[in-house]
């Protein structure tokens, strides 16, 4: 007789003594306090803390721009849409959002989801659908959901080493040269905060007549001069034929979308479970965003202090000789490479200095590259900076961690 208990024990044991089992920190942020919030001790205590972790990478999750518009929605239309976007759920707020999003990226449609891992995993699955035989070539450190939604297309898949182009160019070269073909990637990889080669790899689309699916979760809103993303810096958004992006991480709200031709994203929108049979997206939370992304297109000042931040946190932590995985990006990894004293470092860095930064172990990260993510931002500022930097300086002192150079 099966003992389910046991099983959940030990499923749950093995994450503590591979010091990977998650804490979720309780905390409680205030209007026009971000990057400050409350955390609630376990025992009742509240301390102050500064968020180090956050992906609301420009603070628009508490910009007043976006609150008015969320306000006037809900003021106008209630909280919740009422059902999916073919029963009801679809109104003049995310038909606006859509339309901000093809603007975005200069495409001719854009399709809205609960988040940028629905997104991922509804489109990537139903491309198969689409087109009979298609082949999928992913770039091996893709985020989970772009993993995840090639497994449900159950389609025939080729993984190509991290930003390998000549391993790209191998596999596509041994592919039947009629065979529909995607390649899937990233602009800004999470973990490290390298950038995907995405002239190249459009190069090598054209070579080998494929599709090109990128997704700029971390690049929208904060590359290129109206924020659509590294695609639109290097000036390539023409050549994307699938961009996946969030509005939970720079523009400050929640959800996910695509943006393609028309006959792309109807397709997608026809054929796709993951958007067909999904409650849409709040009327209030459709119009923040929207207002994110309109503000967002005119303000380049806030995409220049955000990478001014970035760069001046690796700055003083290469100056104390600790490992910083530099790529040129805004994410600034340190690198642990032990999950016990990943966690450690977290916990103290949180409770004897209120700083929040949550370790990261594997499966996020492979083993052995465990790290601290820190995600600075335009209101970080030099206070928050150099209380952060001391607190590092002594903790991996502490820990007698090693002192060395990681760059690029």
């Amino acid at each position: 007789m099966n003992d389910y208990n046991a099983c959940l024990d030990t499923a749950i044991d093995r994450l503590h003594e591979e010091g990977r089992y998650r804490t979720f920190i309780d905390i409680e942020r205030r209007r026009g306090q971000f990057p400050h919030a409350e955390w609630k001790r376990p025992d009742g205590t509240v301390q102050d803390v500064t968020v180090w972790c956050g992906n609301d990478y420009l603070g628009m999750g508490q910009h007043p721009v976006v609150l008015e518009a969320m306000h006037e929605a809900i003021d106008a239309t209630g909280a919740g849409s009422g059902g999916t976007r073919n029963i009801s759920g679809t109104t003049v707020y995310h038909k606006r959002l859509e339309a901000e999003l093809a603007d975005l990226h200069g495409k001719e449609a854009a399709l809205l989801f609960t988040s940028a891992y629905i997104a991922n995993d509804a489109t990537l699955s139903t491309l198969p659908k689409l087109f009979p035989g298609l082949i999928i070539i992913s770039d091996e450190l893709n985020h989970a959901s772009m993993i995840e939604g090639i497994r449900h297309g159950n389609c025939e898949k080729h993984i190509f080493r991290h930003n390998d182009l000549a391993h790209l160019r191998a596999i596509l070269s041994g592919l039947p040269a009629d065979a529909p073909k995607v390649i899937a990637f990233e602009s800004i990889y999470s973990m490290d905060g390298d950038f995907g080669p995405i002239e190249a790899i459009c190069d090598l689309a054209d070579e080998f007549n494929a599709l090109t699916y990128i997704d700029e979760v971390h690049a929208v809103g904060m590359y290129g001069p109206r924020g659509a993303g590294v695609a639109e810096r290097d000036g390539l958004m023409d050549r994307i034929d699938i961009f996946n992006g969030t509005l939970g991480k720079a523009y400050g709200v929640m959800g996910g979308y695509i943006a393609a031709s028309a006959k792309m994203v109807d397709a997608i929108r026809s054929y796709a479970p993951g958007f067909i049979f999904t409650t849409s997206l709040p009327p209030a939370v459709a119009a923040g965003a929207a207002a994110s992304i309109r503000f967002l297109k005119e303000n380049q000042d806030l995409r220049d202090e955000h990478q001014a931040q970035a760069a001046a946190l690796k700055l003083r932590l290469k100056g104390l000789g600790l490992p910083i995985i530099d790529h040129g990006s805004h994410i600034v990894p340190v690198h642990v490479g032990n999950p016990m004293k990943c966690k450690m470092i977290s916990d103290q860095l949180l409770e004897n200095h209120g700083i929040y930064v949550q370790p990261i172990n594997f499966p996020t990260v492979p083993r052995g590259t465990e790290r601290l993510r820190f995600t600075p931002s335009p209101v970080h500022g030099p206070s928050e900076i150099d209380e952060l930097v001391n607190a590092m300086d002594g903790l991996w002192s502490h820990c007698a961690l090693n002192r060395a150079d990681m760059a690029g």
